[in-house]
């Protein structure tokens, strides 16, 4: 997304001669996100989307291919990684591993309404009872371990009362993570990272659909609720106070709920779920604003969005359920 590797047209025509994926047309790279660089690649073949890995390393990132690929021919609507020559869905270009899947049709949803959220809703779980017989593993690289590792790197830029309330709820969660319940909660292969931004719709007959879900590269293997928090954390919510708008909420969960019933060891994880969820995105973005890294086209997210949300996960009573 952000560009941090530059590339020319050199660069991509050498690329492409690795696949059979047509002549080069045009390219462009996209400036959102913080974490790889991407390209719009269009040939006479298709049109498709280039990613360069800035952090992941050719070891880990077969876990997100195949999961991609595995999903893709389950017939969801997700990004399909297409192998080069040699079989290989990975290559190597200015000297880092690089992919190219398929480019889905679609637009992101900036103000969803409760029609988006029951459809998103059902897909998840879909997309959760297909990645059952996914046979990778991979840890969440971004969960609690990443959690506890980061703090100390964020103490020196914070005020000591901001770091406290950061400190305080990674203490929470490990407390959590430790916890024997942690192992009976419904678990596998997730996304990590389903904002609004993260999923393309389109019109068909007049009402929206979901075109894909995009940008699995923080996919890993944890609680499938940590999905619908993140998710619920995004969709449902008014982004300028974090307080949950109720029937949006309720549209995820009962369409989720449907397909992949939710169980009442879940209802009990709820509440500590959805502040793990709100404390993974903060920390992630305190790093990204204190110790960026170098990009041609870079904006960090602003980080006050998920403290707020933090506050007001850790405040409240009643949370939305299923039906």
């Amino acid at each position: 997304m952000a560009v941090f590797t530059s590339l020319c047209r050199e660069d991509v025509v050498r690329l492409l001669a690795h696949y059979s994926l047509g002549e080069l047309d045009h390219f462009e790279g996209i400036a959102a996100g913080i974490e790889n660089s991407n390209f719009f690649v269009d040939t006479d073949g298709g049109r498709w989307v280039l990613t360069v890995f800035e952090r992941l390393t050719f070891k880990q990132l077969p876990f997100y291919l195949e999961l991609m690929r595995h999903l893709a021919r389950a017939g969801l609507p997700i990004p399909a990684p297409q192998e080069n020559r040699a079989g290989g869905l990975l290559s190597e270009l200015r000297g880092k591993p690089a992919a190219i899947v398929t480019r889905l049709a679609g637009q992101w949803e900036r103000a969803p309404t409760p029609a988006h959220c029951a459809q998103f809703g059902t897909l998840i779980a879909q997309m959760h009872l297909a990645a059952r017989d996914f046979a990778a593993f991979q840890p969440n690289l971004r969960g609690i371990g990443w959690w506890k590792s980061t703090l100390p790197k964020l103490e020196p830029h914070l005020p000591d009362e901001q770091f406290q309330r950061l400190a305080e709820e990674v203490i929470h969660q490990d407390s959590f993570f430790r916890n024997p319940t942690f192992e009976k909660l419904p678990a596998g292969p997730v996304h990590a990272d389903l904002f609004r931004d993260n999923v393309l719709w389109v019109e068909q007959d007049g009402q929206p659909q979901v075109g894909g879900v995009i940008d699995f590269y923080f996919a890993g293997c944890t609680l499938w609720l940590f999905d619908l928090a993140v998710a619920l954390n995004d969709w449902c919510v008014d982004l300028s106070s974090g307080q949950i708008d109720a029937p949006r909420a309720q549209a995820l969960l009962d369409a989720y709920h449907a397909v992949r019933p939710l169980t009442e060891l879940e209802h009990r994880a709820w509440p500590t779920v959805l502040r793990g969820a709100a404390l993974r995105f903060w920390i992630s973005r305190l790093y990204d604003l204190h110790l960026p890294r170098p990009a041609q086209v870079l904006t960090p997210h602003d980080p006050t969005r998920f403290e707020q949300l933090l506050a007001v996960r850790a405040s409240a009573g009643t949370l939305p359920w299923v039906n």
